[in-house]
């Protein structure tokens, strides 16, 4: 187990684990933010009951593990192809052009992706601390927090511009972890290629949505 786990192979495979359980999570992520769209109220206690679970500190350590094997194990990866390709390019360059866009900017997005998920933390799990009252109950107004940085229009575009890399990286990456698992590319491909689009989609546009919502949409 653990030659197989030092081996590129297997190093891929778990890549391709920790890279779905964090695509399963920014799917749940979303869904729940999706409440923004009804109220403050719904918004704000969704927040509450979230932060207040006494399992949120195990599930939080857990996310960051996942992320930090993700990240660590697909910029390692990255950089080992990069250095053992450079030869092979030099002599056959079309075969780095067959490669897509996508695929080929994994590294690149990932990092972009990595420092927008450590201002977002800032911003909004450690940022200003608003409170309402709710029935008597008082709890992070958070509502009003994404309110106030959803109105800064640089901060609305960087969101959305991370969220279009965040597509390539997410339909990409969903779709190769299927390959990484052992799913013929031959013969699954159009299906894998067109769950991994439709997923992305849904996952990226539910995100976009809630900036695009506050700063163009909404009323107070």
């Amino acid at each position: 187990m653990i030659d197989f786990l030092k081996s590129t192979i297997g190093r891929k495979q778990l890549v391709a684990l920790a890279g779905l359980g964090l695509a399963l999570f920014v799917f749940i992520h979303m869904a729940g933010n999706m409440l923004i769209l009804f109220s403050p109220k719904a918004y704000n206690l969704y927040g509450h009951a979230l932060i207040t679970n006494p399992l949120i500190y195990f599930a939080e350590a857990g996310l960051v593990g996942i992320f930090i094997l993700h990240a660590f194990l697909a910029l390692f990866l990255t950089f080992k192809n990069w250095s053992s390709r450079t030869n092979k390019y030099a002599k056959n360059p079309e075969v780095k052009a067959k490669a897509s866009l996508s695929s080929r900017t994994m590294g690149f997005q990932g990092l972009v992706i990595i420092a927008f998920v450590i201002l977002h933390l800032l911003t909004f799990k450690f940022g200003t601390h608003h409170e309402v009252v709710y029935d008597g109950q008082t709890v992070r107004d958070l509502h009003r927090l994404v309110l106030e940085v959803f109105a800064q229009p640089i901060y609305v575009l960087g969101y959305v511009f991370t969220l279009i890399l965040m597509f390539g990286h997410l339909a990409h990456g969903f779709g190769s972890v299927f390959q990484s698992l052992g799913f013929s590319r031959v013969r699954y491909g159009s299906i894998i290629d067109g769950i991994s689009f439709v997923y992305s989609l849904v996952v990226v546009g539910g995100f976009i949505s809630q900036p695009l919502y506050v700063y163009f949409i909404y009323q107070a």
